[in-house]
Formats: structure tokens, sequence, C-alpha cells
């Protein structure tokens, strides 16, 4: 099986409620239908009946939940809770409820919080600061993690690179320059990440334009430092760095430029010295290498919240609806 297979399959194995809050789009309804049809995850989508079922004419969401905030009997609790989390940034009982009845990201948001579902998925209509920026403010970063960031999963099609195809690149899409120490960060998440949805063991390249001292400049001394940094954090991890990608995931080259390294020609989780490289790096394995792109993914996150590109598909929606609910496995 494929990558997006085997996560349908695991999804399969332990139900997960997910929360589609963008009811307002056609790509909603369809990827709704597909889910529910091939059972990976128990469906609510966020608004009216009426307009749902204007919306989503001639889809089969029959088996999905449909929830109003402006007649659900949560909604007063979900009003409460709001304003005991943000009450010290100044939120009203009117302010919230304006919020929850207004903003159905913030409603699905809190739906995750309150443990009426298991996760959520946006961003074919929204922007990904608004589809992170309740998850901040409500759900918060997961115990442990110092800060949130994105990755794409990569799957390259008969690619024997990687682990059989299947790439991690983080973070290509939130994370605008980070320093080393959230370099380091972001390396060991999208590590735990990459063992979580694929079930096999990271080995970490931390990318630069340099390899093991080829190139001297502050650029490559932040991939060093962090490398150095998220070695002490996690050095069980098969993580090595500074390394340039065909050092990273081509034996032959990696033997010749990085030679005793763990890591080098072996990678499957590859972490990009800035948003520039990850955004450009993904973009170019997926129109180019004609990959599957799925993200961009969060982590870091106290419960699963997953972005989504503007421009995905339907088939987009339905594969990180799956992602969605095997992270909530985990």
């Amino acid at each position: 099986m494929g990558f997006i297979d085997e996560i349908k399959a695991r999804a399969k194995t332990d139900i997960k409620t997910i929360v589609l809050p963008e009811t307002e789009d056609e790509r909603t309804y369809k990827a709704a239908e597909a889910v529910l049809k091939e059972g990976t995850a128990k469906l609510i989508l966020v608004g009216s009946k009426e307009e749902i079922e204007k919306m989503g004419a001639g889809y089969d969401i029959s088996g999905a939940t449909i929830v109003d905030p402006a007649t659900s009997e949560k909604t007063e609790s979900y009003i409460a809770k709001l304003v005991e989390l943000r009450q010290k940034k100044g939120m009203t009982e009117e302010q919230a409820k304006e919020l929850l009845l207004n903003n159905y990201l913030y409603y699905g948001v809190m739906m995750v919080k309150m443990g009426d579902a298991d996760g959520m998925v946006s961003g074919a209509c929204h922007s990904t600061a608004d589809t992170l920026r309740p998850c901040l403010q409500i759900l918060k970063t997961k115990p442990g993690t110092k800060l949130v960031s994105a990755f794409f999963v990569i799957v390259v099609p008969n690619c024997d690179r990687g682990a059989d195809g299947t790439f991690i690149f983080g973070d290509s899409g939130l994370e605008q320059n980070p320093d080393p120490e959230k370099l380091a960060n972001i390396a060991v998440s999208s590590a735990e990440s990459f063992r979580i949805l694929t079930g096999k063991e990271p080995v970490v390249a931390m990318l630069s334009h340099s390899t093991k001292g080829s190139a001297k400049h502050a650029d490559v001394d932040k991939v060093v430092e962090a490398t150095r940094i998220a070695k002490e954090l996690a050095p069980e991890l098969k993580l090595d760095g500074e390394l340039q990608l065909d050092a990273a995931i081509v034996p032959s080259v990696g033997e010749s430029k990085a030679p005793g390294s763990p890591v080098a020609g072996h990678a499957n989780v590859l972490i990009f010295p800035d948003l520039d490289a990850g955004n450009i790096g993904y973009k170019l394995a997926q129109r180019l290498a004609k990959a599957e792109a799925y993200g961009p993914l969060t982590q870091g996150i106290a419960a699963p919240v997953n972005d989504l590109s503007r421009g995905c598909s339907a088939e987009d929606i339905e594969g990180v609806v799956a992602i969605t609910a095997v992270q909530a496995q985990g």
C-alpha cells in the first residue's frame, strides 16, 4: 500500500471524530462523502442544518453530525470556557459569544478543547494564520514542546529513497526564519511526527548549502548549532548535519561528502534552514517530481489541528482528515 492507503487503514482501527468547520466550501462536502464512505473518521460539520443541506446538495453526508452554534446546547458552556481561557486578555462574554457564533474555526477548536471532537481540519478557504490563531489561543502548545511548527508529508512516486519515497519536509509552512533553538525543536518534533505517521525510524538531516564545513557562512553556523542542540534534546535520534540535500538522500554522495555519518544518504526527515528553502523545496518535489504533498500539517499543538493549502482538492482534504485521525490516535 502507498502512504495514504496505510494511513487510512490505520485510521479505521480506532475511529476518531474530526471537525470540518469550512462548510461554505463545496470541497468540504465532496471530501466528507468520501471519508464517511470509507469509514476513516466520524465527522462533525459546523453550521446551520439548512445551509449545510443546501451547500451539500448532491453529496451523501447523511453520516455526518451537523452542529449549529446558534442552537447547540453546548454553546453556552463553550462561551464560558472561552471567557475563562481568555479573560486575562480582556475577553468578555459578549465577545466570546460573537466569536463562537460567527467564526466556525473558533467553534471547531472549542469542540476539540472540550473533548467533543478529537481533531480539526481547516484551511481550504482560510489562511494559515486564521487556522492557527484559535489553536494557539485555546489549545496552546503540547506539554514539553516549545513551539508550533508545520511540515509536509511528501510521497515521491517510484522512489527508493527516504522511506520508500516518503519524506517529511519541515518547517515548510510556518516558521519564517527559526533560530538554532527553534530549528532544533522543529527537527525533534518532525522526527516524532514521522514515527507516528509512518511507524518507521526517523533519519533526520539538518539541511544547508554546506556539508560538514564545505562552506563558511553565518547561515551554515546556524544549522551547525541547531544540530548540536537537537542532539542534546534527543540523543537517541539518528540526526546529523550540516548536510547538502544530495549528501542527505543519495548514498554514494553521502559516503563521499560525509563519510561515517549515520544519516548521510539515508535521510527521510529533511529539516530546512528557513521557510523560503522549505516552501520552495516542497513545491519543487510536488510540481517536478509529481510527488503527493500533504500539508502543511501542524506539530506542537496540544491536540491535532491541521491546515490545508487554499489550493487543495477534496482528495487532499480526505487525506488530511485521515492523517489527523492517526495523529489523534498517537
